[in-house]
C-alpha cells in the first residue's frame, strides 16, 4: 500500500504547480540563466562541430542532408511543437489526460515516419539525386524518438526544472556532435550529416525518462484531451507555416540551384540563425512558463514581456550589427576558404539577427496567452508574404534569396507584434519605445565602423590587407564601444546597462546556489 501511494506522489507531482506562484521571479530568473549557459554551451559544442566537420566535408555533403532536412524538420517536430505547449500552458492537466495526450503524439508521430519513408523516392526524384532516398529512411527514425520525449520534457517545462532540460540538451548535443566528427574522419562523408540530425533525439528521449519519472498510463477515452489537441494542433499549424516561411528558400535554392549552392546557403543560413534559435526557443519556454500565470493581471503582464524584450535587444542589436561587418570573415576563419560564398551570404543575414529576435517574441504573447488560434492565422500571412518575398529574390541566386528573407522580417515585426499582442491591450507604440534606441544604437555604431573600416580603406586595401584575426577583433571593440557610448547618449545615463548588470546580479548567485545546493 506504501509503495503504491508512493508512485502515486511521485506521479502526481508533475501536475500540482501551485506552489511556482509564490516564487515565480525566483525561478523564472533560475530558468532564464539555466537557459543561456545550456545554450552557450550547445552553441560551442555545435560551432566546434561545424568547424571541423566544414573542413572534412564539402558543401555538397551538407547540401544533400539540407535537401531532405526541409521537408522532415516538419514532420520531426510534429507535436513537439504543439502538444509541448499546451501541456506547459494548460491551467489544470491530469495523468488521464496527458497520457492519452502521450499515446496520440506517438501514434501519430510512427505515421508520419511511414508516410515520409513512402515518400523518400518522391524526394529523390524532385532533387534529381538518388542518394537522398537513403538519406529520407535513415532520418525518419528521429520522429518516432522526437515523440517518444516531449510529454516528459513538458512537465519538466511545466514544472520550470529548467537545470535539467538545459543539462538533457547540452549531453544530446555533446554525444550527436562527437560521433558526426568521428563519422566524418573515417570518410562516412554526408551520413555523418545524415547522423547528426537523429542522433539528439534519440538521446534527449532517453534523458527525457531517466530525468522526468513520470510514466504514461494507458489511453483512455473521454480524458479530456480535446482542448489541448485543439490548442495543440493550432500551434502546429503556426508551426507549419513559420517552418515554410523558414525554409522554403533552401527548397527553392536546391531545385534550381543544386546541392552545392544549397550547401553554401544552408550554412550561412544555420550561423545566422543558430544564435536567434539557440537563445530564442529555450527563452520562449520559459517566458511562456512565466507569462502563463500573469495573464490574469494585464499591467504586470505587459511590464514583465517589455523588461525582456528591452534585455533581448540590449543584446540582440549589437550582435546584429558585429556580425554583418565580420560576417564574411567570421564564416573564412570558421569554415575555410571553399566556404567563401557562405560568408558573403552570411553578411547579408546580419542586419535581420536582432529584428528576428525581437520578432520572435511574438510567439511568447499568443502561446502564453492561449491564443493558438491567432497564432496560426498570423502565420499564414506571414507565409504569404515570405513567399513572395523569396519569389522576387530567387532569380538573383542565392545572395537574392538572402536578402529577400532579411527584408522579411523588417516587414513583418510591426504587424506581427502589434497582433500577438491585441488581445490583452499591448500597445505596438509600446514595445517601440522599449527597443528603438538599441536599434538606433546599433545602426550608428555599425555604420561608423563600416565607414572606418571598409569603406575609406577601398582605395588602399590596408585594412583588408591585415591579419584576419585583426580584422575581426577591432569591428568587435570599436563597434561595441560606440554602441555602449550612443546607448548612454540616447538613455542620458547607464539604466539600461545597470538594469541588465542587476539581472546578471540576480541570476548568478542562484546558479552559484544550484551548483552547491545540487537540487531544484
Amino acid at each position: 500500500m506504501k509503495v503504491l501511494k508512493s508512485k502515486s506522489s511521485n506521479r502526481d507531482k508533475y501536475f500540482n504547480i501551485d506552489q511556482l506562484k509564490s516564487e515565480l521571479k525566483r525561478r523564472t530568473v533560475r530558468g532564464a540563466v539555466a537557459t543561456v549557459i545550456s545554450q552557450v554551451s550547445i552553441y560551442g559544442i555545435q560551432m566546434i562541430g561545424t568547424i571541423v566537420l566544414a573542413r572534412l566535408l564539402t558543401p555538397e555533403d551538407f547540401g544533400l542532408v539540407a535537401m531532405v532536412s526541409a521537408f522532415s524538420i516538419l514532420l520531426q517536430n510534429f507535436g513537439l511543437r504543439g502538444f509541448t505547449e499546451a501541456t506547459i500552458q494548460s491551467d489544470v492537466i491530469t495523468h488521464k489526460k496527458i497520457s492519452t495526450l502521450f499515446w496520440i503524439h506517438l501514434a501519430l508521430s510512427s505515421g508520419l515516419a511511414l508516410f515520409f519513408i513512402a515518400l523518400s523516392p518522391l524526394i529523390a526524384w524532385f532533387y534529381k539525386d538518388p542518394r537522398l532516398e537513403s538519406i529520407t529512411i535513415v532520418i525518419s527514425i528521429s520522429f518516432i524518438f522526437s515523440a517518444l520525449s516531449t510529454q516528459h520534457l513538458a512537465l519538466l517545462t511545466r514544472n520550470m526544472q529548467f537545470y535539467k532540460i538545459a543539462a538533457n540538451e547540452v549531453v544530446a548535443a555533446f554525444v550527436a556532435t562527437i560521433l558526426a566528427i568521428a563519422m566524418a574522419w573515417q570518410g562516412c562523408g554526408y551520413w555523418a550529416i545524415a547522423v547528426r540530425r537523429v542522433v539528439p533525439m534519440i538521446a534527449l528521449a532517453a534523458g527525457a525518462w531517466i530525468l522526468c519519472r513520470w510514466l504514461p498510463g494507458k489511453p483512455t477515452r473521454g480524458a479530456g484531451v480535446k482542448e489541448l489537441l485543439k490548442f495543440g494542433l493550432n500551434t502546429y499549424g503556426n508551426f507549419t507555416t513559420n517552418y515554410l516561411s523558414r525554409n522554403l528558400d533552401k527548397i527553392l535554392i536546391g531545385w534550381r540551384y543544386g546541392a552545392q549552392s544549397l550547401g553554401y546557403y544552408e550554412r550561412a543560413y544555420y550561423l545566422f540563425v543558430m544564435p536567434v534559435s539557440q537563445l530564442s526557443y529555450p527563452l520562449t519556454n520559459v517566458a511562456v512558463a512565466a507569462l502563463s500565470r500573469l495573464r490574469d493581471d494585464p499591467e504586470k503582464y505587459c511590464n514583465y514581456y517589455l523588461k525582456a524584450v528591452s534585455m533581448i535587444a540590449l543584446i540582440g542589436m549589437p550582435l546584429s550589427a558585429i556580425l554583418t561587418l565580420i560576417g564574411k570573415d567570421f564564416l573564412l576563419l570558421l569554415l575555410g576558404p571553399q566556404w567563401n560564398r557562405a560568408g558573403e551570404i552570411f553578411s547579408v543575414f546580419g542586419p535581420g539577427i536582432g529584428i528576428l529576435l525581437i520578432y520572435g517574441t511574438h510567439g511568447w504573447l499568443h502561446l502564453s496567452l492561449g491564443r493558438a488560434d491567432r497564432w496560426f492565422r498570423w502565420g499564414i500571412i506571414e507565409l504569404l508574404a515570405t513567399i513572395i518575398a523569396f519569389i522576387i529574390g530567387l532569380p538573383f541566386g542565392a545572395i537574392g534569396v538572402a536578402i529577400a528573407c532579411t527584408l522579411s522580417f523588417y516587414l513583418l515585426i510591426g504587424p506581427g507584434l502589434w497582433y500577438a499582442g491585441k488581445p490583452i491591450h499591448l500597445k505596438l507604440f509600446s514595445i517601440l519605445l522599449a527597443i528603438w534606441r538599441y536599434y538606433m544604437a546599433a545602426l550608428v555604431a555599425g555604420l561608423s565602423c563600416w565607414i572606418a573600416f571598409y569603406f575609406i580603406n577601398i582605395s588602399s586595401n590596408i585594412f583588408i590587407e591585415l591579419n584576419i584575426f585583426v580584422r575581426i577583433l577591432l569591428p568587435i571593440i570599436l563597434c561595441s564601444l560606440l554602441y555602449l557610448i550612443f546607448i548612454i547618449t540616447l538613455y542620458r545615463g547607464i539604466k539600461p546597462i545597470s538594469q541588465f548588470t542587476t539581472l546578471l546580479h540576480e541570476m548568478l548567485p542562484n546558479f552559484f546556489s544550484k551548483i552547491s545546493n545540487k537540487h531544484d
